[in-house]
Formats: C-alpha cells, structure tokens, sequence
C-alpha cells in the first residue's frame, strides 16, 4: 500500500531531521490533524482514502505535511464546517501537551561562541507557555528546544497554516460554511495580508500567495447553501479563531542564526 510505505519514509525522514522524540511526536501530530479529517468524512458517508503522509528530509521539518482524499459531495454546511475544523482542532489539541513537555526538556544556556541555530519566530502560545513554565529567560541566555518542543512548534505551524481563512485550506472551509458567498472578501483580505507580511516580515510568505493565486480562491459551495450553522458551532468557529490567533506568527523563520544557541541547533 502506498500509504503504508510514505507513512515509513516520513518516519525515516523526520528521524533523520530530529532523532526519534521528534519523529515520534510529529508524527503523532500530522496523524492527528489527518485522522481528525478522516473521521469526521466517514461520519458524513463521504469516501476518503487513509493518509498519504509526504517524507522531505532536506526539509527543517523532514516532511511536507500528510493529505487524505475526499471523493464525494458534501451535502451542506454542517458537514463542511465539522469536516474543516477536525484536522486543525485535533492537531492542535494533541501538539500542545508536546509543547509544554518539550519547553520543560529544554536547555537554557549562555549565548557565545558560533554555534548555527534556526532561528524561530514564538507564536502566541508558545509564549505564554514558556513564561508560565520556566519565567523569564536571564539576559545574555537563550532556550535550546527540546525535539518535542520543536515537533510542538511545527504543529502549531501547520496548524496556522491550515487555518488560514482562504481558497480550500480548512481555514476556508470553515469561513465558507459560516459566511457562504460573502467569505470571498475574507477571502481576498487574506491575500492582501499575506502580501504585506511579505514585503514587511518575511518575503517566504509570497510563495504561498503565488500558491492559493494558482490554485485559486474560489470554495465549491455544498449541495445545501440554505440550512445554516446552529449556535454551537458558531462558537466553535470563534474558538477556531482565537486557536489561530494563538498559533500563528508573522515570521515563523526569522533566518540563520550564528553565535547563540536559541532555536534549534544544525
């Protein structure tokens, strides 16, 4: 089986990257994400395939990430709501425990010599976490991430990622099921945001502009555009929200770095 034999290439590739806590605990994190999408689609009687996991070894993450496939119709903006946020609630929710033991595993050392690190921008989370875990840092010192706080960080990476509210990533979905039509201004707003923090941030994030300009910002609509979200779900979107506000950073790689051992040494 094809996914059988990705799923072991990505285990070897993610080893390769960051040993066997990080493989393990990213792993456990893109599984989640997928299986989250997996589930919710067979509730809904919607054929999906298992996950095919993307090994990438010459990558900081050993992988580009897992994809199932949905061979059906999704019937309304129930299904389409529930379907979106399952991945990135689940990967959310199994990254966060990686997050606070990786902090409490990490090194806080002294900067000097020239030791290269990959530098990492803190999402919101990850802040808070590490101030209500190990205070504040002494000056002159820095945190050397342990392989789970990396693989935590990665999760939370993705998970912003996926939550951004454009074209077909799950963020998409789950604006389209709230909004319908009038989430194509969401829509072309978050291509102008992306635009500035290109030019002002971290010009990485054109790439991803070109991507959802190519592959296109429209949403197919689901066979019933009429039957509305109840009030739960509504919730649920707004804590989908505040989940990517608390995930997402500006610049997530802020470059290479050289005579300090914050980040994650290479």
């Amino acid at each position: 089986m094809v996914q059988a034999l990705l799923f072991i290439l990505t285990i070897v590739s993610t080893y390769f990257v960051g040993g066997f806590s990080y493989s393990v605990s990213i792993i456990s994190i893109l599984l989640a994400h997928e299986m989250g999408h997996y589930f919710m689609s067979r509730k809904y009687g919607i054929p999906t395939t298992l996950p095919y996991f993307i090994p990438f070894p010459l990558s900081p993450f050993g992988t580009f990430g897992a994809i199932i496939k949905m061979k059906g119709i999704i019937i309304n903006k129930k299904a389409l709501f529930d379907i979106g946020v399952a991945g990135p609630l689940s990967g959310f929710i199994v990254s966060v425990p990686f997050i606070i033991l990786g902090i409490k595993l990490s090194k806080i050392q002294m900067i000097s010599g020239n030791i290269p690190y990959l530098q990492l921008g803190d999402p919101l989370i990850f802040k808070l976490l590490q101030k209500i875990l190990i205070g504040d840092i002494p000056k002159g010192f820095d945190l050397v991430l342990h392989p789970f706080g990396y693989a935590g960080w990665v999760g939370l990476f993705v998970t912003a990622l996926n939550l951004l509210p454009v074209g077909q990533l799950d963020g998409g979905h789950v604006i389209y099921a709230v909004f319908g039509e009038k989430s194509k201004w969401v829509f072309s707003i978050t291509i102008a945001m992306l635009a500035i923090l290109a030019i002002f941030y971290n010009p990485g994030w054109l790439t991803l502009v070109i991507l959802l300009l190519i592959f296109g910002m429209r949403h197919p609509a689901p066979f019933d555009m009429e039957t509305e979200l109840d009030g739960g779900r509504k919730l649920v979107a707004f804590i989908i929200f505040i989940i990517f506000l608390l995930s997402f950073t500006p610049s997530p790689f802020p470059g290479l770095g050289i005579g300090k051992p914050g980040g994650i040494p290479i």
